[in-house]
This record gives structure tokens, sequence and C-alpha cells, in this order.
């Protein structure tokens, strides 16, 4: 059944069951035929709009998978240029850099090795999720039978491969800028993407930056085997990339998960950097180039980026958990950088599309102009305590929420952007958000206090509204 492999942001499932070659054969033919029916719609008729770019990544399913996506849509009528086997950022940078209708990269993203599906791009390469396309898609793709609608080869689409890896690398590389300092780093590919793009980017060891020098970890991805699960925002899948910084005495770590389209930094004494943390960091240089540029900003993020926003003279600007929401708000607010606490970091001058290799590139730049290592650069920001994500099973998520409104509605603001936020931080000295899980009978909790001793109050009051505690 294809709606089980159907997700809120894209198509994802265990193969060959319940994912199969027939499905991606059939996502490929309604893919192609809603991309192009919107690019055609939007006035769009030159001939690279009849084409969509495919990618994959290291995945032992992928290969086949993209094989029959392309199938699909060369019978529907449109035309693929296959760029092979390169990270998710990258299939943004080739549909905006070809002007292509829209794109699919063949990943799971940081699911284990026998999991597999579809990112599915527009033109300009905006998101196409539930909300944006993906209901359409599966309604095409479910009517579409390769038994029935093969086409003639004269109805086809052509195929081609391209490789784009130098004007990629340029386009990443505009991004980085070591002043001329010298920099350690360990980079951790978690056995996926990260493992083919760093070394076609920053070279070998980061032998093509002069400066620049990459201890590589995992970065073996032909096995179809994770050392660790592809996911940097479980921290023990931080545990050897931190021992390693440590016995390196490097500059930095970065963790990538699956797709490369994430990643997680670690400071020279080895310690975890929160996204939020670093988000507001990165603002400040963003900013000094881009003074008064608003920062989209994950709404569960600390106070103190917000504060620091503003103390640079930002616009701070809060976004909807999701990449679907925070790339339509970073080009509705013109911002030049937003950041999530998944470890997605957002560039206007990279098509407003999250890249984990301009994200790296960004840090390492930032660092390059500081005079101070990164723990210094971090410290003065994470200076209030926070409670992490807390996960709490409850069958009535709706009652939960509206009993933590009551509760709290006399003490401070309710802001339903996303969830429920209760920001009693003027008056109290705390504030929370609570959000549903889209899939699952859980309510998830970020709360964040001016002291330990608020923090720890606070918890103990709410988490009882929210139901059972959930453990990691």
């Amino acid at each position: 059944m294809l709606g089980n492999v159907f997700k809120t942001y894209d198509v994802r499932g265990v193969y060959p069951d319940p994912l199969t070659d027939r499905m991606a054969w059939q996502i490929g033919y309604g893919s192609a035929r809603f991309l192009l029916a919107e690019a055609a719609a939007a006035g769009h008729t030159t001939p690279m709009m009849e084409r969509l770019v495919v990618g994959r990544d290291m995945r032992a399913s992928s290969p086949t998978l993209s094989t029959e996506l392309q199938d699909g849509i060369a019978d529907q009528g449109g035309s693929v240029i296959d760029v092979g086997m390169v990270d998710t950022p990258f299939v943004y940078f080739a549909i905006n850099y070809l002007d292509c209708a829209g794109g699919i990269m063949v990943t799971a993203s940081h699911n284990p090795p026998q999991y597999n599906g579809f990112k599915i791009s527009k033109r300009l390469a905006r998101p196409v999720g539930a909300g944006s396309g993906l209901n359409e898609i599966r309604k095409f793709a479910a009517m579409a039978d390769p038994r029935k609608h093969k086409a003639d080869p004269a109805d086809r689409g052509r195929i081609e491969k391209r490789d784009l890896w130098d004007a990629y690398t340029q386009h990443v590389r505009t991004f980085l800028n070591l002043n001329g300092k010298s920099l350690k780093i360990v980079v951790d590919a978690s056995n996926a993407m990260a493992g083919t793009m760093v070394p076609k980017i920053f070279g070998p060891g980061g032998s093509a930056i002069d400066g620049l020098e990459i201890v590589e970890l995992y970065f073996e991805n032909s096995k179809n085997e994770f050392v660790h699960e592809p996911n940097p925002l479980v921290a023990a899948n931080l545990v050897d990339l931190q021992a390693r910084v440590v016995k390196e005495k490097a500059d930095l770590g970065v963790c990538f998960d699956g797709d490369a389209d994430r990643c997680m930094i670690v400071d020279e004494k080895g310690a975890i950097v929160g996204c939020d943390h670093l988000t507001a960091w990165l603002a400040q240089w963003f900013l000094k180039r881009n003074p008064g540029s608003p920062i989209i900003y994950d709404l569960r993020s600390s106070r103190s980026l917000e504060e620091e926003i503003t103390r640079a003279g930002g616009k701070p600007v809060k976004g909807r958990v999701g990449h679907v929401f925070m790339k339509a708000a970073l080009e509705a607010e013109g911002a030049v950088f937003g950041g999530e606490l998944s470890g997605h970091f957002y560039f206007r001058d990279n098509f407003n599309t999250d890249s984990g290799a301009i994200a790296m590139a960004s840090v390492l730049t930032a660092l390059a102009h500081a005079d101070k290592p990164m723990s210094a650069c971090i410290k003065p920001i994470a200076r209030y305590p926070q409670s992490g994500e807390i996960n709490f099973e409850v069958e009535d998520k709706d009652a939960a929420m509206e009993e933590l409104v009551d509760r709290y509605i006399d003490f401070g603001e309710i802001e339903e952007l996303d969830g429920i936020t209760v920001d009693c931080w003027k008056t109290q000295g705390w504030w929370c958000n609570v959000r549903k899980s889209n899939t699952e009978p859980l309510l998830r909790l970020n709360l964040e206090a001016k002291t330990p001793v608020k923090l720890y109050e606070m918890l103990e009051q709410i988490a009882p509204l929210l139901g059972q505690q959930v453990a990691h």
C-alpha cells in the first residue's frame, strides 16, 4: 500500500517491504506528473523545465530504486538528469543550477540501512510535503500502473547522467574563508554520504583547502553498514567523535547524518554544541555582513538565541519546526540565515535551503575569524539551563495541552505557532513549548529557565500534566 510509505515530509519505508521497486516507478510517474504540471502552470516553459534531477545515497537498495524512479519519470514524459551518488543538498543545488522543474533524492536519511525513501522538491528546491504536493503525488502514483502506462520509446523522456561536482564544490567553497589560519578538525561521516561529499569538496584529509586538516572518521560507505546510527542528534552516536577530537587536540568535530543535510558540532574539549547556541553564534557572523537581516530560528530554541540576534542588530523570527516551514519563512522574510535544533541550517545564498556542507564551511569560517576556541565562543551563549526534549506518552494529547494552558494562562503569554508555548520568562523566569508527535501518542516538552532551581521546579510541576515520561 502506497499510503504506508508516504509520511508528512517525504516517502520512507523498509525495502523491499513495504517499499518496493514498483512503488519507486509509481512515485517517479506521479512526481513527474505533478512537478511538470506545476512548472507549466507557473509559466516556466524552458527546455530544462521538462527535466527532474535525481540523486541517490549510498544504501544498497538506492541504485535499483533510483533506476525504477527514473523509468517512472521517463514513462510519464519527463526527462531525467541523473547526478549519481550525492548528498541531499547537492540535489537542491542541481535543481537551481540547472533551473529544472524539481528533483528527487533517493535516501532514508538517518534510518537504519534496510530503510530507503524519496525526498521530493519543486522548482527552486522548494520542499514537497503533505500540504504542498505530496498528497497529490500519492494520488497520481496510486493511479499509475507500469503494465498499462509504459510509454513507447518515442514518447519517453530522456535520461542523462551529469557530473556537477565541480560546480557544487565551487558553490560550497564560497562560504569558506579560513582567514589565513590553520584548523584541524575531526569529521564523522557516519558511514554515509558525507564520506563521499567531504573529500570531494574539501579534498581527502582537507588537502584541497590551505590550512585545513581533516581527520576522517567512519568515511567508508560502500558496505551498507553503520558503525553507529547516522543520527547526530543522539548523544550516544557522538561518543567516538568526542573522544577523537580530544585525542587529536583538534579545534572541533563535525558529525553528519545519513544524507549529509544535517550536522552537529563538538567543541575542542569534546562537548556537544547545542544547535540553538550554534545558530546564535553563526547569526552574529552573518549579521556582521548583512546588518539588520532577519534570522529564522526554531521556536524550541534557547531564549539566549533571540537575545543574541537582537544584540547583533538582527531581527529574530520564530519558525515552526520542520524544513518545510523553515525554508518558507526564510524566503518570506528575506532572512540571510536560519537554524533548527535538529541540526538543519538554512542559507539565503543557498537558495533558502539547508546544507550540512555549508554549515561546516560557515562554522570553520566563523571560528577562523574568532581568535578564540569554540568552547569560549559558545560559553556566553549557553547561559540558561535547559531540559532538552522530553517525551511523554498520553492518549488524549489535546486534553493534556489544554490543562497546561489553563494552569499557566494567568502567569504569562500563550502562543500557538507550533504546539503550545507558555512564556512566563518576564514574570517567573521560565518558558516551555509542548508539541504533539505526528505519528505517536506522544507530547514533546522543551523547557528553559533562568536558574537550575527554577528549571527543576517547573519540570516537577509540568511533567505530571503531560502523562508518562518516556525513557530515551
